[in-house]
C-alpha cells in the first residue's frame, strides 16, 4: 500500500511475507500427520499380529508371540477350526444376526415414528425412560434377563436369542432424532390423499430416512454379530453358540491343552471380516447417516 502527500510516494507499514508462514503451516502439518499415523499404527498393530499369528504353528506363537512375519506359514489353525464346529457357530451367527438386524430396522423404526409423530398420554415419559435405559449398562439386566427367558420358556432356543434383541434403545432415539427433522407438512399431504398413518410411514417417510436406515443397520448388524454376555444368559447347548461364545470357549481352553495361540487368532480373524465388509461397503452412508442426525437432533 502507498500513499502519496505533498507530490512524494511513501511506503506504508511494511506486511510480513506469506513464505514463512507457508513454512510453518507444512511442518506443523507434517507433524499432524505423523502424531496421527504414530496412533493409526498403534491402534493397527494388534490387528496384523491376530492376521499374523493364524498363520503360524503353535511353537512359533509361543516363542515370538509379536512378530509379524511367521517363521513357518501354515494353515494348520484353519483346518482345526473345521473340528471344533466352526462352520456351526458361523451358521448359527449368521441366522441370529440377519434376524436380529431386520427385527431391529423395523420395530426400531416404527417405535421412533411413534414417538416423534404420534401424540399420546405419557409419550414425554416413554422417551425419558428410553433416554435413560442407554445410561444402563448391559450386564445389569443380564439376571432379570436369564429369569424371563426362563419363565417364558425361551431359553435355549433360538427364540431366547433373538426376540430380546429385536430392538433396542439407541436405535429407536436415533430413528426418533431424524423423524422429527422431517417437515410434518409432507406427511399431512399423504393423509389428504387417504393414506392411513401406517401408510404414510411406510411409503412416505420411510424412504425419506434412507440415511438413518443404513446407520442403523450397520450398529445392528455390528452389535448383534458382536453380542456374547446376551448368548452366555439365553443358551447352554454346545448346538446354539455363536462365533463369539465359541471363540470365547477357545480362548478359555475348554476344547484343548496348550495355548493354541494360532487356532484363537484364526477364529477371532474369520469373526471379524463379514462386520469389516459391511462396514467399509457402507463407510460412507453411514457417515453420512450419522452427520445428518447429529444436525437434525
Amino acid at each position: 500500500m502507498t500513499t502519496t502527500l505533498s507530490g512524494r510516494t511513501e511506503a506504508g507499514p511494511a506486511t510480513p511475507t506469506t513464505g514463512g508462514w507457508t513454512g510453518r503451516s507444512r511442518r506443523s502439518g507434517w507433524l499432524v500427520y505423523l502424531v496421527l499415523i504414530f496412533f493409526a499404527l498403534l491402534y493397527i498393530y494388534p490387528f496384523l499380529i491376530q492376521i499374523a499369528t493364524s498363520f503360524k504353528t503353535d511353537a512359533d506363537a509361543t516363542a515370538h508371540p509379536l512378530s509379524l512375519v511367521p517363521q513357518n506359514w501354515t494353515l494348520d489353525a484353519f483346518r482345526a477350526l473345521a473340528q471344533v464346529d466352526f462352520p456351526r457357530w458361523f451358521a448359527n451367527s449368521v441366522f441370529v444376526t440377519v434376524c436380529v438386524t431386520v427385527g431391529r430396522v423395523f420395530f426400531d423404526s416404527l417405535a421412533g415414528y411413534a414417538l416423534a409423530r404420534l401424540h399420546f398420554r405419557g409419550r414425554a415419559a416413554v422417551t425419558g425412560a428410553i433416554v435413560a435405559i442407554l445410561a444402563v449398562p448391559g450386564v445389569v439386566l443380564l439376571i432379570p434377563k436369564y429369569l424371563v427367558l426362563v419363565r417364558l420358556g425361551l431359553y435355549d432356543n433360538y427364540g431366547g436369542m433373538i426376540i430380546p434383541l429385536l430392538a433396542d434403545a439407541a436405535g429407536v432415539f436415533i430413528m426418533r432424532q431424524f423423524f422429527i427433522g422431517i417437515p410434518a407438512e409432507i406427511e399431512e399431504a399423504a393423509r389428504v390423499d387417504g393414506a392411513s398413518i401406517f401408510r404414510t410411514f411406510w411409503s412416505v417417510v420411510l424412504p425419506m430416512a434412507r440415511p438413518a436406515l443404513i446407520t442403523l443397520t450397520i450398529l445392528s448388524f455390528q452389535g448383534s454379530w458382536n453380542e456374547l454376555p446376551h448368548f452366555i444368559v439365553a443358551a447352554q447347548s454346545p448346538g446354539l453358540n455363536t462365533l463369539t461364545k465359541g471363540t470365547a470357549v477357545l480362548v478359555s481352553g475348554q476344547l484343548g491343552s496348550g495355548a493354541q495361540f494360532p487356532l484363537k487368532m484364526a477364529a477371532a480373524m474369520l469373526m471379524t471380516i463379514p462386520v469389516a465388509l459391511v462396514f467399509f461397503a457402507f463407510q460412507r452412508h453411514f457417515v453420512r447417516g450419522a452427520t445428518a442426525g447429529a444436525i437434525k437432533g
